[in-house]
């Protein structure tokens, strides 16, 4: 699985295909679930846990993407 230091590293694009693909693996296996047997249950969780890496990097992105605008418009002009 991805660790969180190497979904920090990839770009927002990435970061959506990545979140993408998990998603629609996570959704396959909870299919596979319903109708049979899986191998290895222990999949759900790890794609769980990706999915919830990925927004959360994805919401840190957006928080101080947010923040940087807000600090700059916030600080006293120097003359």
């Amino acid at each position: 699985m991805t660790k969180a230091t190497e979904l920090r590293e990839m770009s927002d694009d990435q970061l959506a295909l990545t979140l993408k693909e998990a998603t629609e693996n996570l959704f396959r296996l909870r299919l596979q679930a319903e109708t049979e047997r899986l191998d290895a249950p222990s999949e759900l969780r790890k794609h769980r846990r990706l999915i919830a890496r990925v927004m959360t990097i994805q919401n840190e992105r957006r928080r101080t993407a947010a923040a940087a605008p807000a600090a700059q418009a916030s600080a006293p002009a120097q003359t």
